[in-house]
């Protein structure tokens, strides 16, 4: 699975960019128990296709590789060959959802409109691929970034600072950071916290980077929040009976980057990949079996989800660049809102302190 991410832009301490993509998988396994998948289809029309095509046409790289240098390199401003869902058009085809499989109750506790209420798209020649616009009630987002910045990254489970720190150095990054987060305000040469160094963190299943695969051996605890959320938007999709096994979140500085891969290590394909994204806008592509396809380039913004299952289950994906809110503004408009104070019995979601909002907004 994969992916989530944290930004501060250089000369603007409130920058403050989180994306998760990719946070669950599979179904229960008998033992020894088996990590399952995360979470992540489209056509080559209109204006993606024709600069895909182009890109084709030059020798040297894989068609996938030209268009992540294409969308890596490229002015910001030039992006009309990019798939905005909020505009659906062309490609972009609606997609059905169970709604009879999720209760409104059940939808509210995870921080989620009622499912009648998604908006769910697909692409054109990607079956099994589906896009959710931000389905989460107002504030409720800031529960999902408060836990990807602050509980998601404690022990025990496993982050990138584990490689080259000792382990009593990793266990409270938040509480070791927000101090040196809230003088960034003032002063812009303050050495980078430890949040700041964050890169990834693993859940449930932990992935080994070296070896590309998931070991029986080395599990701990899911967070239920996260599972519960997952499954929700498991159900609402056809995936009734869907249990979060592992997860990678993946944090992110403005000039990162997420390299072309497919999500295979996983056990049962036949479980969809699941990713949500919080924070700064980014460009998703999309390609195919074979990274000769040219892949198609499409937005995602903060709260959006996108689901990978059946053929779209392992195609190609990349994020060549994560994007600047055009206001200027340090965080989109859906993260300034509060949480209601009305949270109906048993919800996942919680209330993010003022103080710890202001520190890791700065």
């Amino acid at each position: 699975m994969s992916k989530s991410l944290l930004e501060r832009r250089p000369t603007a301490r409130t920058a403050l960019a989180t994306a998760i993509l990719g946070a669950a998988t599979g179904r229960g396994v008998p033992a020894p128990p088996r990590p399952a998948p995360a979470v992540r289809c489209a056509t080559r029309r209109g204006m993606a296709k024709m600069a895909a095509a182009a890109l084709t046409r030059e020798g040297g790289e894989d068609a996938f590789r030209r268009l992540f240098r294409f969308y890596r390199q490229r002015d910001v401003s030039d992006l009309r060959g990019v798939v905005d869902f909020s505009v659906p058009g062309g490609q972009v085809v609606r997609s059905q959802l169970s709604i009879s499989s999720v209760s409104d109750q059940d939808a509210y506790r995870a921080g989620l409109q009622p499912v009648s209420q998604w908006k769910a798209y697909g692409l054109k020649g990607y079956p099994g691929f589906i896009f959710i616009l931000n389905p989460f009630l107002p504030g409720c987002q800031r529960h999902w970034v408060k836990q990807c910045l602050k509980l998601y990254p404690q022990k025990p489970n496993v982050c990138n600072l584990d490689l080259h720190m000792a382990p009593e150095k990793t266990i409270d990054l938040w509480g070791q950071s927000k101090e040196q987060l809230r003088k960034k305000g003032s002063s812009k040469w303050e050495p980078r916290s430890l949040l700041e160094k964050l890169r990834w963190v693993t859940l449930g299943y932990h992935y080994n980077w070296d070896t590309k695969k998931y070991s029986a051996n080395h599990h701990t605890p899911f967070p239920s929040d996260l599972a519960f959320l997952s499954e929700q938007v498991a159900a609402a999709c056809g995936f009734r009976g869907f249990q979060a096994q592992a997860g990678i979140l993946n944090y992110y500085h403005f000039d990162s980057s997420l390299g072309i891969h497919v999500d295979e290590s996983e056990l049962d394909h036949s479980r969809p990949l699941l990713s949500f994204s919080f924070g700064q806008s980014s460009i998703f592509l999309l390609g195919g079996l074979k990274r000769e396809e040219a892949p198609t380039a499409m937005f995602m913004h903060s709260g959006d989800i996108m689901v990978m299952s059946g053929f779209s289950r392992l195609l190609y994906h990349a994020v060549p660049r994560v994007l600047p809110n055009p206001d200027g503004t340090a965080l989109p408009s859906c993260l300034d809102q509060g949480l209601s104070s009305d949270l109906p019995v048993g919800s996942v979601i919680e209330h993010s302190s003022d103080e710890d909002w202001q520190a890791w907004c700065i």
